[in-house]
C-alpha cells in the first residue's frame, strides 16, 4: 500500500474519532445536566472540556500524520541491475583478470597455478607446494593480491589464501 493511501485512510479515521468524540461529549453533558445539582457551575462541566480538548488535540495529531503520508516525498524508484548489465560487468572483470595474468613473472604464475588448481588453500601449504621461502612466497602473493588476484584470509596464526 502507498503512503497516500494509508494518509487517506489515517484521515479517515481521525474524522471517525472526532465524530465519537463530540457524540460522546454531547451524551455526557445530557447526562450531567440531569443528573448534577450545582447546575452550570458544576465541576464535572470543566472535566469534559478537558477530555473534549484532550481528544480534539489527538485527532489532530493522527490527522497531521495523515497529512503528512499524503503529501509527503514520493516512493524512489530503485533501479534494478538486470542480468545483461551484470554479465557485462563479469566479462570487464574477466579480461581484466586476463590483462593482469599476462603481466605476471613466471614465479607469480607459478603460485597463481597452484592456487587455481586448489581453489583455496593455506598460505603454509603454498610454501610446501612451490618449493619457495616462506618470505618469498609472502612477498609474491602481497604481489597478486594488490593485483585483486587473490585475497588472503586470516584465520588464528594462519591465512587462508583464496582466488577472486
Amino acid at each position: 500500500m502507498e503512503n497516500r493511501q494509508v494518509g487517506y485512510i489515517i484521515i479517515g479515521m481521525a474524522v471517525v474519532i472526532g465524530i465519537i468524540i463530540f457524540l460522546f461529549n454531547s451524551a455526557l453533558k445530557d447526562i450531567v445536566g440531569t443528573s448534577c445539582s450545582h447546575g452550570t457551575t458544576c465541576p464535572m462541566y470543566g472535566d469534559i472540556k478537558t477530555q473534549t480538548i484532550i481528544g480534539l488535540v489527538l485527532v489532530g495529531i493522527i490527522a497531521i500524520i495523515g497529512i503528512v503520508l499524503i503529501f509527503g516525498k514520493e516512493k524512489e524508484k530503485i533501479i534494478v541491475r538486470t542480468r545483461k548489465i551484470k554479465d557485462e560487468l563479469a566479462e570487464k572483470l574477466k579480461e581484466e583478470k586476463e590483462k593482469n595474468l599476462k603481466l605476471l613473472n613466471k614465479e607469480e604464475k607459478a603460485i597463481y597455478v597452484i592456487l587455481m588448481k586448489e581453489g583455496s588453500m593455506f598460505q603454509a601449504d603454498i610454501v610446501d607446494k612451490s618449493g619457495f621461502g616462506k618470505v618469498k612466497v609472502t612477498r609474491i602473493l602481497d604481489r597478486l593480491e594488490s593485483k585483486n588476484l587473490i585475497e588472503r584470509k586470516r584465520r588464528g596464526m594462519n591465512n587462508i589464501v583464496v582466488i577472486r
